[in-house]
Formats: structure tokens, C-alpha cells, sequence
């Protein structure tokens, strides 16, 4: 049966992405001051970043309009697979659901929907819609594709990352319960991960920004430790630092197996919260 792969615009395009021919991107809303955009190709990621530099108030986000999402699922496709920024952090999930609900009420010829909370963002999205797409390549049937992808999203995925600056995140006020944590701990480097809820954690610290990246790249060895990772990917998103990002591609590489390891600008929306000097890891394991 035929089908099409929707995400919201947090998720980063790889090259991998870009050779799924039926990927559809439905972008959010990014807002510095009076300057408004949409997250989508045309994203300048340098430009955004000077601009929220000269900003004196901070840049701001808006998600898709269920709206937005009903158009997306349109289409001859049987089958649509839809991902989003985790819950925790963005009101898409709702935001798709409200759109999936649209679009069933105005299209009695029903076709099946399903809506992932990837419970992340970034490549770790990316690193889903490439799941979906190779199971549905494989001949796998819906029930089937959905039942794999969501136990891919709960045990078979991470996503570390570490930050020069959690400002964004904070006036946003996207961190929750850390907040009171990170706001005592400004001068230190944090390096945080992705918990099972979908919310933020912290796995380390450390004063100094290299020996933190050192330090989140030791915890990521760990973590795929006596894992067979040659058929896996691996995603290092970057703001503005793409030769950090691939210092850190390069230590990863020299001690784990990924198959795959891609260095990627991160999209609108992760540049916004993840500020400039920010690396997020994604990866399959």
C-alpha cells in the first residue's frame, strides 16, 4: 500500500532524508522580535543566529496549526506516518492529533494515521522517518510498522547534547523541572539527554565546554558498548560549529562502529533552543 512519511520541521534533513521521495516537512513558526519565518528550506541558520544575538528580548517558536497538518495528510497515500518534536517541549503532538482528527471529519474515504511523539527532536526525529521508511520498503503492514517504531523510539534511540547557552530554553520556559537545577548552575557546562517521558535530563557536567563535549561522547561509548552498530546511524546536529561537530564526529568514530555518521546544520526550531555552539547526538543503537 502507498504511503507518506510527515514530520514537523524539527526534524534535520539528512541526505538520507532527502531520497525519500514521499517525506513531507510541515514547518513551524520562528519569531525574533517583529521578524517572522518559517522553518523550512529556505533557513538561513547563520543569519537567524546573528539576529537573536542582536536581539535584547529572546526568539520564540509557534507550532504547525492542525490546519496545517490536515493539508499534509493529504493526498492519494493509504497510509501516514506523521512525527513530532516530543510533547514535552512543543504543543505539535496536540497540534497533529487535532489535524488527523480534521482531516477524518472532512474525508469520510478513511485512510490510516498515526501520529509518533518521538519523545526528542532533531536527528533523533530524522533517525524515525528513516525507521519508518525502511520497514514499509521491507513489505511491513501498518499495525506492524507502527507496533516496531514505537519500541524503536523507546529503547532503540538516544539523543545527548551540550549547550554553550540553555537561554532560549529557559525563557521559552521549555525545561520544567531543571529550571531551578540549571539556573544554579550557569557557569557550568551541562550535558543532558533525552528521558524515556520525553522530557530533559542531565547526564554530566563539567566546567569546562571541551571537556564536557569529552565527557558526553565518553557517556555515548558507554552506551553503545558491546553493541553491533554497523548498520546504524549516527546524527551530530551543530549551530554554527560545524568543525566542532565533526571533532566530535571524529572521536566518536575512532572507538564506536556506527555504519553511518552524519554531520548536519540543525533546522530552524533546534537552532533556536539549542543557541549558538550547541551539538545535539542522535543515534540507533
Amino acid at each position: 500500500m502507498s504511503f507518506k512519511i510527515v514530520a514537523d520541521s524539527c526534524c534535520d534533513i539528512t541526505p538520507q532524508i532527502k531520497e525519500i521521495e514521499n517525506f513531507v516537512s510541515v514547518p513551524l513558526t520562528l519569531q525574533i522580535g517583529d521578524y517572522k519565518i518559517l522553518d523550512d528550506s529556505n533557513f538561513n541558520q547563520y543569519d537567524f543566529i546573528s539576529r537573536m544575538k542582536e536581539y535584547s528580548g529572546y526568539a520564540q517558536s509557534a507550532c504547525p496549526s492542525p490546519m496545517a497538518w490536515a493539508e499534509a495528510f493529504a493526498g492519494e497515500e493509504d497510509e501516514i506516518y506523521a512525527i513530532t518534536i516530543t510533547d514535552k517541549l512543543s504543543g505539535t503532538y496536540n497540534s497533529a492529533l487535532q489535524g488527523k482528527a480534521l482531516f477524518e471529519e472532512e474525508n469520510p474515504a478513511k485512510k490510516k494515521i498515526h501520529i509518533f511523539n518521538s519523545l526528542a527532536t532533531s536527528g533523533l526525529e530524522t533517525l524515525i522517518a528513516l525507521k519508518i521508511n525502511s520497514l514499509k520498503k521491507s513489505g511491513k503492514d501498518f499495525e506492524s510498522v507502527v507496533s516496531e517504531v514505537e519500541d524503536f523510539i523507546l529503547n532503540q534511540t538516544e539523543l545527548y547534547f551540550c549547550l554553550e547557552s540553555f537561554d532560549s530554553l529557559r525563557k521559552n520556559g521549555r525545561l520544567g523541572s531543571l529550571a531551578a537545577t540549571i539556573l544554579k548552575k550557569l557557569r557550568v557546562r551541562l550535558i543532558c539527554n533525552r528521558t524515556q517521558a520525553g522530557s530533559i535530563g542531565i547526564s554530566g557536567q563539567d566546567l569546562n565546554s571541551n571537556r564536557a563535549i569529552l565527557k558526553m561522547i565518553n557517556i555515548i561509548k558507554q552506551s553503545v558498548e558491546g553493541c553491533d552498530l554497523s548498520d546504524k546511524m549516527i546524527i551530530i546536529s551543530h549551530v554554527c560549529c560545524e568543525e566542532k561537530a565533526k571533532d566530535v564526529a571524529e572521536k566518536i568514530s575512532a572507538s564506536c562502529n556506527f555504519g553511518c555518521v552524519e554531520v548536519i546544520r540543525a533546522s530552524g526550531l533546534n537552532s533556536l533552543y539549542a543557541s549558538d555552539g550547541g551539538i545535539i547526538v542522535s543515534f540507533s543503537k
